[in-house]
């Protein structure tokens, strides 16, 4: 009995050895690699001067419009603000207006300001080449502007209403649509329309015109009264250049307060 347990034993150690042997004779598994680093790319950046809101029209530069921001150098170009070149600009452009509007983040652009001690030459400096500005009477209750919902920057008609020359009766009147898709720049003195304060009604609208329709206008507001009719900002995209409409098209008579039907 013994003889067996030490022949089981003797197996058992012999097995043991041999798997040892063979454990330490094969080669060890490889090392995991590993990743290779990915060199950091470092990008040069220059300070340039920013927008911290959206800036509309007209806006007068305060404190904290404007902001100095990391800008790759590669995409600085020569009509941005940088603050290498102009250190104390914020200081200066303090008091100016915006003569194109900025949203927020754009970098700012010194031919988009209309400096501080310019504010006379404003409105020829927010005109488009070849525009004119005329200044029309207007009725100051806001009969003749849609009751005074017409701010600066909408688009408008202009329509003239006038004695029939033609009619029988000393009280007919004919209308007519001499201007459509006009931009109004002005009414009274404002150039802006300021969010949350009352609308104040001039006794003048300046509206933006080519030399033609200038024209139109002063000899219109001499024979006749001009009305403004407020345009939806829908139809001003899609409505085409303003143009005059033909004298004989766009006409109704009114007869005793009634009307008698275009002509």
């Amino acid at each position: 009995m013994k003889i067996a347990r030490l022949a089981v034993l003797g197996v058992a150690l012999l097995a043991g050895g041999i798997a040892a042997f063979l454990a330490g004779s094969s080669s060890p598994p490889p090392l995991p690699e590993t990743a290779t680093p990915v060199p950091v790319v470092r990008i040069d950046t220059e300070d340039v001067l920013i927008a911290t809101g959206d800036l509309p029209l007209g806006k007068i530069i305060g404190d904290g419009d404007l902001a100095w921001q990391s800008w790759p150098t590669n995409a600085v170009v020569p009509t941005m603000i940088r603050r290498t070149e102009a250190a104390n600009v914020m200081s200066e452009m303090k008091g100016a207006f915006v003569r194109i509007a900025f949203s927020q983040g754009d970098p700012i652009r010194r031919e988009k300001l209309i400096r501080p001690g310019s504010k006379s030459g404003y409105l020829s400096a927010i005109l488009p080449s070849g525009s004119r500005a005329v200044a029309i009477s207007i009725d100051t209750q806001g009969g003749t502007t849609a009751g005074g919902f017409i701010l600066p920057n909408d688009h408008v008609d202009v329509i003239k209403t006038g004695r029939d020359e033609d009619g029988k009766a000393s009280d007919s009147f004919v209308t007519e649509t001499i201007l459509t898709n006009i931009r109004v720049l002005a009414i009274g003195q404002n150039i802006q329309e300021k969010n949350g304060e009352k609308v104040v009604v001039g006794s003048n609208a300046t509206l933006e015109v080519d030399a033609r329709q200038a024209e139109l206008l002063v000899l219109a507001q001499r024979v006749g009264q001009l009305s403004l009719i407020l345009r939806s900002m829908a139809d001003v995209s899609s409505a085409g250049p303003a143009a005059p409409e033909a004298p004989d098209r766009g006409l109704s008579i009114v007869r005793f307060g009634v009307a008698q039907g275009g002509r």
